[in-house]
């Protein structure tokens, strides 16, 4: 059999979030059908946790699931099928879509399906903290506080994050955190704490410019307080991949990390924000995942 017939005879499922980035995907089977080449079926999710409710109970079923929306839905979908034969697609359609754009899955949803047909797989890192999984960054301090107020908000969407985090950062305040890196401790005051699988949070920012999804490794970056002023600053390090020359990033990398903080807080696992303890324990699961990625991926 040769390699296009294997796709043509691929079973893929495809997990549409109708709400993920704001943008509706009315649109979305039709392209499906006229660029997708293999067997394919449709569904929408109603609500939170739906995608991975269809993914567990459909995936031996499946060559592929496909998930259409944000990091989010990549993340449901993704929890269930790690270990698994079943093969991830994206059609990135989220706020940030860090994972995919680090994957060098093109954003444009026609071009993220013609993607699929190319079968170049991956096989890549994922995480766990406190067991619940994630796969592009985790993070405590500033960007978990962000992710609740952006997941609380009305609107959606990349000019919405920044206008919050323009808002917040001006009366929020840095803690205290005890970091347990393969063994060695680290006291740190940290205006917040991400652990990056990929290297970036979304729209090419980039917390920790040479992490790497393959390398069995998290990178544990230390945002130090630093004047306000200089948050602009910081912002435009992040875009330009510059964030490791600052004063204010330290960046140490690890297998097994164990944060302890005064206090419950935010914790967001790929942009999700949840309430996490005092404690949160993260492990790394290598290669663990099967992805389709872009061409341009190394």
């Amino acid at each position: 059999m040769t390699a296009k017939n294997k796709l043509l005879e691929r079973k893929t499922l495809f997990i549409i979030n109708p709400i993920s980035g704001g943008k509706r995907k009315d649109g979305v089977p039709e392209l499906i059908g006229k660029h997708f080449n293999g067997q394919s079926t449709i569904i929408f999710t109603k609500g939170i946790a739906h995608a991975s409710e269809v993914a567990a109970e459909t995936k031996g079923n499946y060559d592929m699931i496909v998930a259409v929306g944000g990091d989010g839905t990549v993340n449901e979908i993704a929890s269930v099928l790690v270990g698994s034969n079943a093969t991830l697609g994206v059609v990135p359609c989220g706020s940030g879509n860090g994972l995919s754009r680090f994957l060098a899955i093109p954003m444009d949803i026609e071009a993220a399906i013609k993607n699929l047909n190319n079968g170049k797989v991956a096989c890549i890192d994922s995480a766990t903290a406190n067991g619940k999984a994630f796969f592009n960054m985790a993070g405590m301090g500033f960007d978990a506080h962000i992710s609740q107020v952006f997941a609380h908000g009305k609107t959606r969407g990349f000019i919405t994050y920044i206008k919050s985090s323009f808002k917040e950062v001006i009366n929020y305040k840095s803690h205290e955190y005890t970091i347990e890196i393969d063994g060695k401790t680290y006291k740190r005051t940290a205006f917040m704490l991400s652990f990056a699988n990929s290297s970036q949070f979304g729209n090419n920012a980039h917390v920790s410019p040479y992490a790497s999804v393959q390398d069995g490794l998290i990178d544990v970056c230390v945002i130090k307080p630093f004047p306000l002023w200089r948050f602009i600053e910081m912002g435009i390090r992040m875009f330009t991949k510059t964030a490791e020359g600052s004063k204010y990033v330290e960046i140490i990398r690890g297998k097994h990390i164990v944060v302890t903080r005064d206090s419950d807080g935010p914790l967001h696992l790929d942009g999700e924000p949840e309430t996490a303890g005092e404690r949160v324990e993260i492990s790394v699961l290598p290669q663990s995942l099967k992805i389709i990625v872009g061409d341009s991926f190394k």
